[in-house]
């Protein structure tokens, strides 16, 4: 009996150590730089405020400016985080959706863009096959 009881909590302890953590998700959201100077705020105190919470990074450029966020909860999805109330400097208050050009959910895009490269290669596999045996059919 101390044997099976013992099996048990091994196993158990052992099932336990091999056990997921919840799945991250990334949010991309893109803002407009005039529409940011407009309202006299940048992307860097946006993120300042959100990185007590969730870890952040910002990307400036040539193109719009990004900025990357890391939520530790499956359960979160765009419109959540676009609620999301932003203090700009001057006292008054915004929801991030009303400042951001466009927000993305990164990891559900990441399963979209698996599939479609993968339909893809399989579309070439068929050409490269349908290739092969037309050139060794025309040649006798």
């Amino acid at each position: 009996m101390k044997k099976l009881v013992f099996l048990f909590l091994f196993v158990c302890t052992y099932s336990l150590g091999f056990a997921k953590e919840p799945e991250s998700k990334i949010f991309l959201v893109l803002f407009d730089e005039k529409e940011l100077e407009l309202l006299r705020t940048d992307m860097e105190s946006i993120a300042a405020q959100l990185n007590p919470f969730f870890p952040t990074k910002t990307y400036e450029g040539n193109s719009e400016l990004a900025l990357l966020i890391e939520i530790p909860s499956a359960a979160f999805d765009e419109c959540l985080l676009g609620e999301y109330w932003v203090n700009l400097k001057d006292g008054r208050r915004f929801q991030l959706q009303q400042l951001a050009f466009r927000l993305f959910d990164l990891t559900e895009n990441k399963a979209v863009h698996k599939h479609y490269v993968s339909s893809y290669e399989a579309n070439l596999e068929l050409k490269k096959k349908a290739l092969k045996t037309a050139k060794s059919a025309s040649n006798p």
